[in-house]
């Protein structure tokens, strides 16, 4: 199967791709070639390639890469691949900055092979960051393979059909030793930040020892992997400050973009309610006081470049997935 993909011609035509680029730009502006990383995609072939494409552009412009999309496509076309650059020029400047992209085609069962093409057209002496959009592939020897290759490895098991089955993958690859990310968890920074500054406040801080139970209420039958991921995380800050509260689930009708509705803390004179209002905005209850704030979901640039910021290991996102895991576990099923 990979001696229709030649490692060394994908290079030689990069090296033209730039001749190219030089030719078209004038001396005095020329061409800027920037690149601070390998970024391998994962992608269904049938996916929206312009949506993905859009993405990379915007990510080039703050984390440089050389981007290597592979196209996975199940109606077992030959394997195939060509190159292009994502180009931008600066504000107030006449110098374009360039990105090499390669894209390349193949069916999943080829997959384990397609990654020892990969492994030469990587830039050298960088970091390679893996970033899979097929959750289902994350069990297949083919994701193994890539994952060898990679620095550091971006899934997203809110995709998964089964979120419970979906942590314990993720759990299980960190445990391997891998350096991974997983969206979901990205998406509850806002969620994170807001609830840490309530507690700012000295008077509710004091309250937080006191706590003894936590509600999540979530769209859809299951509770989906970012409320698993919130349980976890508050179970483990709720630990470290002295309480140790009962985690509930209860689901709504009510259609919520993420399937996270909102999430109450209880404690005696003390009650903290947080959830989305109105799409873009936040109401943070807390007593009988009320506050709304700015809380636009993040799109998926935002996302990957706050994971692409973070270059070594998350720990308070490993401890969080780690206890999410075995909550999924012990917990019968989310209550009605």
């Amino acid at each position: 199967m990979t001696a229709t993909i030649q490692p060394e011609r994908i290079l030689r035509e990069l090296a033209d791709l730039w001749v190219s680029l030089a030719q078209e730009h004038e001396p005095s502006t020329g061409v800027l070639r920037a690149c601070a990383m390998t970024l391998v995609v994962l992608a269904e072939a049938e996916e929206d390639p312009a949506g993905v494409g859009e993405t990379l552009a915007a990510l080039m412009r703050d984390h440089p890469s050389r981007a290597i999309v592979v196209r996975v496509d199940g109606a077992g076309q030959p394997l195939s691949a060509r190159v292009l650059a994502q180009c931008w020029m600066p504000f107030g400047s006449r110098q374009q900055i360039c990105c090499e992209q390669i894209e390349i085609s193949a069916t999943e069962q080829a997959l384990t092979e397609v990654a020892a093409v990969v492994l030469p057209l990587t830039a050298a002496d960088l970091p390679v960051i893996l970033w899979c959009r097929i959750p289902r592939l994350v069990a297949s020897p083919g994701f193994s393979e890539f994952a060898r290759l990679a620095t550091k490895t971006i899934v997203d098991s809110a995709a998964a059909p089964d979120p419970r089955i979906a942590l314990r993958q993720v759990a299980g690859l960190i445990a391997g030793g891998q350096l991974l990310a997983d969206l979901p968890w990205t998406r509850l920074t806002r969620w994170r930040e807001l609830i840490a500054q309530v507690f700012e406040n000295p008077v509710y801080f004091a309250h937080l020892s006191a706590i003894s139970e936590v509600k999540i209420v979530h769209a859809g039958a299951a509770a989906p992997v970012s409320a698993w991921y919130l349980a976890a995380w508050l179970r483990n800050c709720l630990e470290k400050a002295g309480s140790r509260p009962r985690i509930g689930f209860e689901t709504t009708s009510d259609r919520i973009a993420g399937n996270l509705g909102h999430v109450e803390l209880f404690a005696p004179d003390f009650h903290l309610s947080l959830g989305r209002v109105d799409g873009s905005a936040a109401e943070i209850r807390v007593n009988s006081l009320v506050s709304r704030t700015v809380f636009a979901k993040p799109n998926e640039y935002e996302q990957l470049r706050e994971e692409l910021s973070i270059s070594g290991r998350d720990p308070v996102f490993e401890e969080s997935l780690a206890l999410a895991a075995k909550l999924v576990i012990e917990e019968p099923g989310p209550h009605p």
